[in-house]
């Protein structure tokens, strides 16, 4: 752990030059100043990553990022979870916006004020105060930090589900427990495999109308692989190296924007069939099996999903593009490989976090589509919103399914939040689609214990 200042016995008037006597007593009399080291060994860095040290394991990590701007380096201080879906703002870039330094999340390119954590989004990050004496550098935070991360027996080790769902998933690639050429797993790992995003949609509503109409009746049980597939020419970049996406206010900047969503509804395709597919073999510690109903649940979602990449595709050539013209990112899968091993984990954080988290940000994009005159796409958009509360409503009727069901029943708010602990990098934070998330079943009580206290 980093060193923490304490000049008590000091004798200050005699030890130093009056400013830095001054300037030394602020920091002291408030109680979250801390030193972190030398300022040089900052300002020498882009980046540098102070590590959240909590005395309580329920307690989230919100690690730090300090940034040196510029060539005089100035230093800001901001927290490194994203407030939209959790990427890493550590590894993000840092353009000057009207004089103003604005960090960009690697993931969906949210903006970021260094100096006062507000986006232009509506979302808001918390920055923290730095202080320089002494050449040594002082920051104001409400959590201990040091300059390295846990140990990695401490950052490895794996806690063991703690809620009695007795989960029995095959995680071997590509092993077919119950073979059935016309099951509903079989055509969900086919669609998984699937690289070419037209066929996808095309296959996804062929098995969803024929599930639908009774004429696959088997739901059977496959294992998915663990990446799905995509086209070779599709360009998958790592974080932080995707177009910026702007503020629609361009032509160019729209046609960021869509595609980028579009890149999000194809990983949820693969995200419903893939739910289907991984825990079709998945037993309630009460002996029972998933009910029919689930699986028809997530079909209608993928339905939904391949519905919603056509429109913006669609909407992408009608502007010039084409889906693929620009890199993409696969950060969303990151959330389906930390959730493979649990059920409840992945309704909680794919199908109740990720999902609201786009009805939260839909209002502010919609306007930005509407305050550009793209009025075709602000109306596409709404179709999105609209389905996608079913889609949150989806995942809590069967995470409270669950948890009711379990023997004995669990009380499904506690566990939500911590799996959410568990799982999700960072805190929930606001603004919250709150009308919305209501609609989609999600009161207050669900997600407002998960937002970083003040």
């Amino acid at each position: 752990m980093v060193d923490v200042l304490n000049v008590t016995d000091l004798d200050l008037e005699c030890t130093f030059e009056k400013d830095l006597v001054d300037a030394l007593r602020e920091v002291v009399d408030g109680s979250n100043w801390q030193c972190i080291g030398h300022a040089d060994e900052y300002l020498d860095k882009h980046c540098s990553v102070l590590y959240a040290i909590n005395e309580d394991p329920t307690e989230r990590n919100d690690n730090i990022a300090i940034f040196s701007v510029g060539t005089k380096g100035t230093l800001y201080a901001i927290d490194t979870v994203c407030p939209h879906e959790g990427g890493p703002l550590e590894l993000g870039d840092i353009e000057d916006l009207d004089g103003s330094p604005v960090l960009y999340c690697p993931w969906h390119h949210y903006d970021f004020n260094l100096k006062t954590g507000k986006s232009s989004t509506g979302l808001e990050q918390q920055t923290h105060e730095l202080r320089i004496v002494d050449n040594k550098l002082y920051i104001n935070a409400d959590v201990k930090l040091s300059r390295s991360p846990r140990s990695l027996s401490s950052e490895t080790e794996q806690t063991p589900e703690v809620f009695p769902l007795n989960m029995k998933v095959n995680s071997q690639p590509s092993k077919v427990h119950q073979f059935c050429n016309d099951s509903l797993c079989e055509w969900a790992v086919k669609i998984l495999n699937t690289a070419d995003p037209d066929e996808k949609i095309n296959l996804t509503y062929q098995v969803a109308n024929r599930w639908e109409t009774g004429d696959i009746n088997h739901v059977g049980q496959c294992s998915p692989p663990d990446q799905p597939c995509r086209i070779e020419n599709l360009k998958v970049v790592s974080a932080g190296k995707t177009k910026r996406l702007g503020k629609a206010g361009s032509l160019g900047s729209r046609i960021s924007l869509i595609h980028s969503l579009a890149n999000i509804e194809q990983w949820a395709i693969d995200l419903s069939w893939d739910i289907i597919a991984r825990f079709s073999g998945t037993t309630q510690n009460n002996g029972q099996a998933l009910p029919k109903d689930f699986f028809s649940d997530f079909v209608k979602v993928a339905k939904d999903e391949a519905k919603h990449y056509k429109m913006l595709s669609s909407r992408l050539k009608t502007l010039g593009s084409q889906f693929g013209d620009l890199p993409v990112h696969n950060g969303l899968w990151e959330s389906a490989q930390e959730t493979s091993h649990s059920l409840l984990s992945r309704l909680a954080i794919v199908h109740m976090v990720h999902e609201a988290r786009g009805l939260d940000v839909h209002p502010k994009t919609y306007r930005r589509f509407l305050n550009s005159g793209d009025q075709e796409t602000a109306e596409l958009l709404e179709v999105l919103y609209k389905d996608e509360i079913t889609h949150v409503a989806a995942g809590i009727k069967w995470f409270s399914f669950l948890c009711e069901s379990t023997v004995p029943p669990l009380d499904k708010i506690p566990v939500f939040h911590e799996l959410v602990r568990k799982h999700f990098r960072g805190y929930l934070k606001p603004p919250f689609d709150t009308a919305g998330r209501k609609q989609a079943g999600m009161t207050e009580a669900w997600y407002l214990p998960l937002v970083k206290q003040s």
